[in-house]
């Protein structure tokens, strides 16, 4: 799935998010401004989405999620090197996935729980900060868990996808997706650990070797 979204990506970078991010630098705005913002925007929408507003939520959330990209590209741009933008960038990605599926189990919860949604949101939100964080440990000890079929943008878009579908009058589609988005997730959190697993012998293969 990652390379079916990929594709599109490049096409909104190059012809929306590029001369976007060119604009906001010229009238001063930073990249950090626009993290902050961004998920500023998501938490307001994450509370749309929690009162039952499914379409004007996930519309939000959807909207300002794209500053996850335009934020990076405005930094490149400007040739920052730093680590706290990096650091940032994270810190505001975990903060506004806990509040997109926080407001998800809250909806769900007074919804009933309708066909298990509340459960899997539930794992669905576990997952993803278990994903999200295999990746950066991994990092951190010098190992590769850069794979996975489901990761943050992925997540986000099958989310978006229920949210429309609820908001569209069928109450199945919003629980659905949340039970996708849970199995991929899980999935993706064994991928990656998988993949560190073998990132870890290959780099302790290669210091056996003999120098030649």
């Amino acid at each position: 799935m990652a390379k079916i979204v990929q594709v599109p990506a490049r096409a909104v970078v190059s012809y929306g998010v590029n001369p976007t991010a060119r604009f906001l630098l010229r009238i001063g705005i930073s990249p950090n401004a626009v993290t902050i913002g961004g998920t500023v925007g998501v938490l307001i929408g994450s509370y749309f989405g929690a009162r039952g507003h499914l379409f004007w939520g996930t519309w939000i959330v959807t909207a300002c999620a794209l500053t996850d990209v335009l934020d990076g590209t405005m930094a490149r741009m400007r040739g920052q090197s730093g680590k706290f933008g990096a650091l940032l960038d994270s810190s505001m990605d975990r903060i506004a996935d806990a509040a997109v599926f926080g407001a998800v189990v809250y909806y769900m919860a007074a919804q009933h729980n309708p066909y298990g949604g509340t459960i899997a949101a539930l794992i669905s939100l576990a997952a993803g900060q278990v994903v999200s964080y295999v990746k950066a440990r991994a990092q951190s000890l010098g190992l590769n868990a850069d794979v996975g079929i489901a990761e943050r943008l992925e997540r986000l878009v099958i989310l978006g996808i229920g949210g429309l579908l609820g908001s569209a009058g069928l109450h199945w589609g919003l629980p659905a997706a949340l039970w996708v988005l849970a199995l991929l997730s899980v999935i993706t959190v064994f991928q990656r650990l998988i993949a560190a697993a073998r990132s870890d012998r290959a780099n302790r293969a290669a210091e056996k070797e003999p120098v030649a």
